[in-house]
């Protein structure tokens, strides 16, 4: 025997409204927007958790009895509150104001972000930014963010997002320096050189890792580091040569491409957001915002000789 349940929602109240107010379950399901099924399911799913009978089935139609009555007055009451709530949490999500949270990498915050966040901010001063930076995708489904942007092959199902372009990968030298490449050289030629920038022994977690793991041998590695921002201050003291994105290479000039973009490791970079997020106005126009600026700046890699 199922006990009385000891609370009631509105979800509850509004099917019980509409019944008593339309006096039949076909109206109750046009007011609602659902089946005429699914009203009829509801209706006795709350008279069996209540214990009590809350209409009569007449001929004419569903007649409220004194429970039903009882009910559908208190709903009526809730109602105007849930109508204002409503209308509260819609125009939070219609209006450009608030908290957008931002999770990405150091070097895209660096190097591809800086002056789309600036911009943004610039244009619209009610909507707050916050950014963190993560080597790995935080979970939006936690709202630890509202937007990710991201390089990868792969990115979450449940997420929705757009790639904006490529993220291109060269081997790169502090320019001029003694005993390194100065130019483009075939790319067989730069995996047998011996004196390379490596990432952390072991560490594959990262494509650029794995691919340098792969055609990179220890003897090889001269110093090893944990992440590509340390990559960049390492190649300024020319100590040897390591892979970069394209897009970061640009902003130094200190540094050179010494080899053709490698194609194994070209990556889509993803702008993600939470389903339940596409319809807020302040996600909806930041993410407008950095796919703009972001596919630009993709779009216009080039070699800085």
């Amino acid at each position: 025997m199922q006990m009385p349940r000891n609370h009631l929602n509105w979800d509850d109240l509004r099917f019980a409204l509409a019944v008593a107010d339309g006096g039949s379950l076909s109206a109750a399901a046009a007011a609602l927007g659902v089946q005429h099924s699914t009203v009829l399911r509801r209706i006795d799913a709350l008279e069996a958790a209540l214990g009590t009978r809350l209409f009569a089935r007449l001929r004419q139609g569903y007649v409220a009895t004194e429970a039903g009555e009882m009910l559908a007055a208190q709903a009526r009451a809730m109602q105007p509150d849930i109508d204002e709530l409503q209308r509260r949490i819609l125009g939070r999500d219609t209006a450009l104001s608030g908290v957008v949270r931002l999770n990405t990498g150091h070097i895209m915050m660096r190097y591809l972000l800086a002056d789309a966040l600036a911009s943004f901010a610039r244009q619209h001063s009610g909507i707050q930014i916050e950014v963190t930076e993560a080597s790995a995708l935080v979970d939006l489904s936690r709202r630890d963010a509202d937007v990710a942007l991201r390089i990868s092959h792969h990115v979450p199902e449940h997420l929705i997002g757009r790639p904006l372009g490529e993220a291109e990968f060269v081997v790169c030298a502090k320019r001029e320096a003694e005993g390194l490449p100065h130019d483009i050289e075939p790319l067989a030629n730069l995996l047998s050189y011996r004196r390379w920038i490596g990432f952390e022994r072991d560490h594959s977690a990262r494509f650029y890792e794995r691919w340098m793991n792969a055609h990179i041998g220890d003897d090889q590695v001269l110093l090893r580091i944990g992440q590509l921002h340390s990559m960049i201050s390492m190649l300024h003291t020319g100590l040897g040569i390591g892979v970069l994105p394209r897009f970061a290479v640009r902003h130094e000039p200190g540094l050179a491409e010494v080899s053709e973009p490698i194609a194994e490791l070209r990556t889509p970079v993803w702008l993600l957001t939470h389903p339940d997020l596409r319809g807020t106005a302040r996600v909806h126009a930041f993410n407008q915002h950095l796919a703009e600026q972001v596919s630009g700046q993709l779009r216009d890699q080039t070699s800085i000789k």
